[in-house]
């Protein structure tokens, strides 16, 4: 994972202070890019330990179009859950309960979930329903019919939804492209967090695009990932220190179910990682 750690060390040798959104501060660059070949191996962090869980279900959440924070919650995954939680607790409805608290009554409490777990139209949202476009069928049709379409593009930035969204989407625009019979993804992300967000995201897409090869007949091929804002938050400059002192390990490999021929027929189940060993997790605040 040597692209990524270039990266972190890229901004802290060239980044500018910035202030943002959320008061925490970070040091930013903008505009970077990191190219991952998966005939090397998936793209999965080892200097230290990802939660493959979390992005695996994450995925198969946008693929869904699935905007609830339940279905995440329902299979342990914490990822969304700042978000709907600062919500709540700006609604009459909030009576001091705890994120724990939060939590349990999305798990047991449909109509709870209904009213208080949703985000928005997000990622999923705008994936399989762009004013009224199923962007990931027609991706998958326009792949089968014309491998040199310079047009296989999935958009997640709609500029008449942000307003609705508890978060506008920062990895907005993807572009597949044949060559060889190797399918490659870039991706374009307009605001990137390199510690916690970005291992995810490379893990995230580099997934996509093993799914979308296989169900579209094509070999996996490149992982390009382009950075709009990129930046360490202030709050995690000891963990990104910490990281580069560690020797990166070779890079897993990931085994789809080669049954799958649909991308929306995949499950948890149909994925196995092999050769993974991390250092040990390093853990960092999201900042909201």
């Amino acid at each position: 994972m040597k692209p990524y750690l270039d990266l972190c060390r890229h901004v802290l040798a060239h980044g500018t202070l910035k202030q943002d959104r959320t008061g925490t501060g970070t040091l930013s660059v903008f505009g970077h890019q990191m190219r991952f070949d998966l005939a090397d191996g998936f793209p999965l962090l080892t200097t230290k330990k990802v939660h493959l869980k979390s992005i695996i279900h994450e995925l198969l959440w946008f693929i869904k179009g699935d905007t609830n924070i339940k279905y995440l919650v329902d299979h342990g995954v914490r990822i969304w859950n700042e978000w709907p939680y600062e919500t709540f607790k700006q609604h009459a409805d909030y009576q001091d309960e705890s994120m724990d608290d939060f939590i349990e009554h999305i798990k047991a409490d449909e109509a709870f979930a209904r009213l208080h777990g949703n985000l928005g139209p997000v990622y999923g949202a705008q994936w399989r329903d762009f004013n009224g476009v199923d962007q990931l069928q027609v991706l998958l049709d326009g792949l089968k019919a014309d491998r040199d379409s310079r047009r296989l593009i999935l958009s997640a930035w709609n500029p008449a939804e942000i307003k609705n969204m508890a978060l506008p989407p920062c990895h907005t625009l993807i572009q597949f492209y044949v060559a060889d019979n190797r399918l490659s993804l870039q991706l374009y992300q307009r605001s990137a967090d390199i510690f916690l967000g970005v291992p995810f995201n490379i893990a995230s897409y580099a997934l996509l695009l093993l799914m979308v090869a296989q169900v579209t007949g094509f070999e996996p091929g490149e992982f390009i990932h382009v950075l709009g804002d990129a930046h360490i938050y202030k709050n995690h400059m000891d963990q990104v220190a910490l990281q580069l002192t560690r020797e990166p390990r070779p890079r897993p490999r990931m085994i789809l179910n080669p049954a799958i021929t649909s991308l929306f027929d995949f499950t948890y189940d149909d994925f196995r990682l092999e050769g993974y060993d991390p250092h040990p997790a390093i853990k960092g605040k999201v900042s909201v």
